[in-house]
């Protein structure tokens, strides 16, 4: 069965329109009947099929399709094919470990997935009396993330960030810990990333040894808009399968979400759209919204997202930043700031924050221990000009003793990562929340006041041996 065929909807080998003009990656199509949107369509060409999705209606005769494939070779009057359904990916079980593109093919070298079920990757959200609210708390073993900005069990969470302060990192530690601590899955989504970087991430999971409980599904750099902006799709389509069948606990990572949106802008121009707001596309909230509405949890299992968000010039007003930022539960703000100084992860303690930051949620000595925290490192930035003009002198003794406390708590919350252990040479830790709060108790009471700051940087647990 071809992956775009549909059990009910069976490929036609009569053509349904010709070529009528070619614009790059986007096909103008004449037609004797109009297909509906989303259809896919195929052309024959030399021994190979290259697809078309539909996404325009230009009138009763003529539609506006964008390829899925380079278009090289295509002329007008070539014969277009219908079908017989949305674009449609292959799923199995067995998917698990494997490294596939956006129709289903493998990357890897390995064989093709055998199965007979298909699944079209243009779907509606689970029914609403099927979905579930969102669940507990689910830890990562990271300090900073559970104490300050803690991830939601069936939640989403972005991880905000301009190039190079680590989000891609994050991303897969956060597949390491769903592994070793959950015993989930992980589907990753390498949305119009380098191929350099999916290269690398790639051998690092199978390194990291999470390759068997993860699946990866790449639309690199060098992909079409259409295969940039449907890549996400397919990949959710493989969280949804393996969430209903094959395990309850399925971490849905994308790297990254703003190509995402830039594929979007792309096509949007490529049709004829007029631009809207700083240039993005008029549809940019709807086309966000079709994808993070299909991330969701219902009884057969949770699907926790976790999405890095590129920040173009640093900007956190970006259009494209804060329609991903209404859909979130948790955001993960990396500060350039922060790496420049050492800190690692790269996370500013106070700008990220979670919706579940309530005593309700946390439990009252969380929170507490998480605001006392958040107090101690917010009086130090507020110090911080005082300290490079004057020096700790200039301050009282109850702000010295805060700033000395604050720059321990602010080494203590770095943390070496399982997934680089080999090029840091730090093996990884993984703290339990339990072991996180006790320690910053010990530090906002003075019980490690006599401590060297250097004794707090890049440790796991203060009960264990640095």
């Amino acid at each position: 069965m071809s992956l775009f065929s549909s059990p009910s909807l069976p490929a036609s080998d009569t053509p349904i329109g010709v070529i009528e003009e070619v614009h790059g990656p986007v096909i103008d199509i004449q037609c004797q009947r109009l297909p509906p949107l989303h259809q896919a369509l195929r052309v024959d060409l030399g021994g190979r099929r290259l697809h078309f999705e539909v996404h325009q209606h230009l009138s009763e005769t003529r539609i506006r399709a964008v390829a899925l494939q380079h278009t090289a070779g295509l002329r007008r009057q070539m014969p277009v094919f219908d079908s017989g359904g949305p674009l449609r990916v292959p799923v199995c079980p067995e998917c698990l470990g494997r490294l596939l593109d956006m129709f289903g093919i493998p990357l890897d070298g390995g064989l093709p997935l055998a199965t007979g079920e298909f699944r079209p990757i243009v779907a509606p959200p689970a029914p609403l009396p099927e979905a579930v609210a969102m669940g507990d708390i689910l830890p990562t073993g990271i300090k900073v993330i559970d104490l300050l900005c803690p991830f939601v069990r069936g939640g989403k969470t972005g991880l905000f960030g301009g190039a190079g302060v680590g989000k891609t990192v994050l991303v897969m530690e956060f597949m390491h810990a769903i592994v070793h601590l959950h015993q989930g899955v992980s589907v990753f989504a390498g949305v119009g990333e380098r191929i350099r970087e999916g290269h690398e991430l790639w051998h690092d999971m199978q390194d990291a040894g999470v390759m068997p409980r993860s699946l990866m599904v790449f639309g690199q750099m060098d992909e079409l808009p259409g295969v940039r902006f449907r890549i996400g799709l397919a990949a959710l389509t493989y969280a949804e399968y393996l969430r209903d069948h094959v395990a309850r606990e399925v971490l849905f990572l994308m790297d990254n979400a703003f190509r995402f949106v830039q594929a979007g802008s792309e096509l949007s121009g490529l049709l004829g759209r007029m631009p809207a707001t700083v240039g993005y596309q008029p549809t940019l909230l709807s086309e966000v919204a079709e994808l993070q509405e299909r991330i969701a949890s219902t009884r057969s299992g949770n699907i926790t997202a976790v999405e890095a968000v590129y920040v173009p010039a640093d900007d956190m007003s970006d259009p494209a930043v804060g329609a991903l930022l209404a859909h979130l539960d948790t955001r993960v703000i990396l500060s350039r700031s922060q790496a420049a100084k050492g800190i690692y992860p790269a996370i500013d303690p106070l700008a990220s924050g979670s919706r579940m930051m309530d005593r309700a949620t946390l439990g009252e000595r969380h929170y507490r221990v998480a605001q006392a925290v958040r107090e101690h490192l917010a009086r130090y930035r507020e110090l911080d000009d005082i300290i490079a003009m004057l020096g700790l002198e200039a301050l009282s003794e109850a702000d010295r003793l805060t700033v000395h406390r604050a720059r321990r708590l602010e080494r203590y919350l770095t943390q070496p990562f399982y997934v680089v252990a080999e090029h840091t040479g730090i093996a990884g830790a993984s703290v339990p929340l339990e072991a996180t709060l006790a320690d910053c108790e010990g530090f906002i009471s003075g019980a490690f006041d006599a401590l060297p700051e250097e004794r707090c940087y890049m440790r796991g647990s203060m009960q264990e041996a640095p």
